[in-house]
């Protein structure tokens, strides 16, 4: 069931078997893999069912790294997560990004790609990807609809994503609130898991919410699935047993935060541009693609460069819109009707902010409908050229260039990390503080990419690559922002000395608090996180799924 904590009628104590904290991707998996057992969960959602300022204020904090970052507007508190706006991208991290490079300083995770494939065959089922496409290391399968380029193996690669049809808040919300032994919590906020006295397991949850209420929820095991930020935060708030935080006694809680930069590595000018945009375009005109392709780092040239994992995108940049096309748009937008729904237009700003390619320019002012209407009539014959255009699979508008656009790996920085600040937030609690830090080897592979990627996809396509300054000069500051993909401030290893959960997603030294997410990821490669988020979610249940038993087996409560 589905209960809304600031409503008074509901109660403020709760017992559970399992308590996992916030309802993400992560979060909803997990729950989900209990649907019809005996075991209750407690499902603790920051947000409500759509999105709210006032909860999303919850979000923002203060960064006082040497790359900008903004931690306002790369997250959402709300069922569903971050993901309710995301792309539905999904793809495998492959062995060569889990294993130790020695070029990479603390680089390898305590797995292998043949721990995590069965485990990738679940969140392929979760994400409600269509089982024809088969995956392996790094990849999914094809055909693709249309063909990419034929590449240089040695210097790039084509690798296959698989996109997931849903937003896991609206594909998994009726069957939470139909399950009987689930109960979610909307509008409940983690104030502190409280420990025993010897810091070594969880007692209860403290809950309180934006309106003043306080109350509590006792499990035998605990999750944390709040996000790459929230996870960090929340174990350091957690201080009233463990003055530096749950599971900080090496303090690693909170470090090696990274992200996927991105930026612009440069431009190509070609009058044919379309050769090289259209195999790699993720939809055909309002049809979203089901698997496509991305240009990526080839591993040998990772190897010989000695440089983290890499991948480019050529968006291409509308040159000139004919008159006919832009009154025809003009209408389109005079049409549908202004939004002014909190949460659609909070999911706009959202969206906005966390944009990974070049956006068209927004419309200042309404257009008028009568004279977008005349001015469609005159200019009708761009009209129809257009619709000629789509039907051959040609750009209804001319690209005036092509951007390519850099996404990265970001080598893990001990000193890259997430702190609690001096202001406090509207619960009490002391908002995040985010010092984003790059390295040489970052600013390395920037440049390194845009070699191997400007002149060979420029050639491509007959054109011509000027490349950005910034990505060829090693004195500049780089022009890169995040992706909204927050990792590594809870990290994966099998020692405590050099992480903060074990291969389970247990905390070293509290036996019954675990943590879900990209949090957890000792590396990134360039892959999108949420298809191994799911994956390690999933194992994680199958691992709780055990110990409860056990505790049910031994009589514990």
């Amino acid at each position: 069931m589905i209960l809304d904590y600031l409503d008074g009628s509901v109660p403020a104590d709760h017992q559970a078997d399992l308590c996992v904290i916030g309802a993400g991707p992560a979060g909803i998996a997990i729950a989900r893999a209990f649907l019809g057992t005996s075991v209750r969960v407690c499902l603790v959602e920051s947000g409500g069912l759509a999105g709210e300022d006032r909860s999303q204020a919850l979000c923002e904090g203060t960064a006082d790294g040497g790359a900008p970052f903004d931690m306002a507007h790369s997250r959402m508190r709300v069922f569903g997560g971050s993901c309710t706006l995301w792309g539905g991208g999904c793809i495998p991290l492959a062995d060569t990004d889990l294993e130790p490079r020695d070029w990479v300083p603390d680089s390898g995770w305590p797995l292998r790609y043949a721990d995590l494939a069965p485990w990738y065959a679940k969140a392929r089922d979760f994400c409600q990807i269509d089982p024809v496409h088969s995956f392996g290391p790094g990849q999914f399968d094809g055909p693709t609809q249309r063909k990419p380029l034929d590449l240089d193996p040695e210097g790039l690669v084509n690798l296959l994503f698989a996109r997931s049809p849903i937003l896991f808040g609206d594909a998994y919300r009726d069957e939470m609130r139909a399950a009987p032994n689930i109960t979610v919590l909307l509008h409940a906020n983690l104030m502190e898991l409280e420990a025993n006295a010897a810091g070594t397991s969880v007692v209860r949850a403290r809950l309180g919410t934006l309106a003043g209420r306080r109350g509590q929820v006792r499990a035998r095991h605990f999750v944390l699935a709040a996000g790459g930020i929230e996870n960090a935060r929340l174990l350091l708030l957690s201080d009233s047993v463990a003055p530096c935080g749950l599971g900080n006694d090496r303090d690693l809680v909170g470090r090696y935060f990274m992200d996927h930069p991105r930026g612009t590595i440069g431009n190509v000018h070609s009058t044919t541009p379309d050769r090289l945009t259209r195999p790699y375009e993720r939809a055909i005109g309002k049809v979203r693609l089901p698997v496509a392709s991305e240009i990526g780092m080839a591993h040998p040239a990772q190897q010989r460069h000695r440089v983290l994992n890499g991948r480019v995108h050529p968006f291409a940049v509308e040159g000139a819109v004919p008159q006919g096309i832009r009154a025809l748009r003009n209408v389109r937008a005079a049409l549908r009707p202004p939004s002014r729904d909190e949460a659609t237009l909070l999911e706009a700003r959202l969206s906005a902010a966390m944009a990974n390619g070049p956006t068209a320019a927004a419309v200042a002012v309404p257009p008028n409908l009568a004279l977008s209407a005349v001015s469609l009539g005159l200019h009708i014959g761009d009209v129809l050229r257009a619709v000629a255009q789509k039907v051959s699979d040609k750009p209804t508008v001319r690209s005036e260039r092509v951007e390519l656009v850099g996404f990265f790996e970001q080598a893990p920085n001990r000193d890259s990390r997430v702190t609690l600040g001096e202001s406090r937030d509207a619960l009490g609690l002391r908002r995040v503080n985010i010092d984003w830090r790059l390295t040489e080897l970052d600013r390395y592979t920037y440049r390194t990419l845009t070699s191997l990627a400007g002149k060979p996809l420029a050639a491509a396509c007959g054109g011509t690559f000027e490349a950005a300054p910034w990505a060829v000069d090693d004195s500049a500051t780089p022009e890169v922002f995040g992706t909204a993909h927050h990792m590594g401030t809870t990290r994966m290893s099998t020692d405590p000395a050099t992480g903060v959960v074990d291969t389970d997603g247990t905390v070293h030294g509290v036996h019954n608090l675990h943590v879900a997410g990209s949090s957890v990821f000792p590396t990134s490669g360039w892959a999108f996180p949420t298809f191994t988020i799911v994956a390690l979610s999933l194992r994680l249940a199958e691992h709780l799924r055990v110990l409860l038993a056990a505790c049910e087996g031994s009589g514990m409560t």
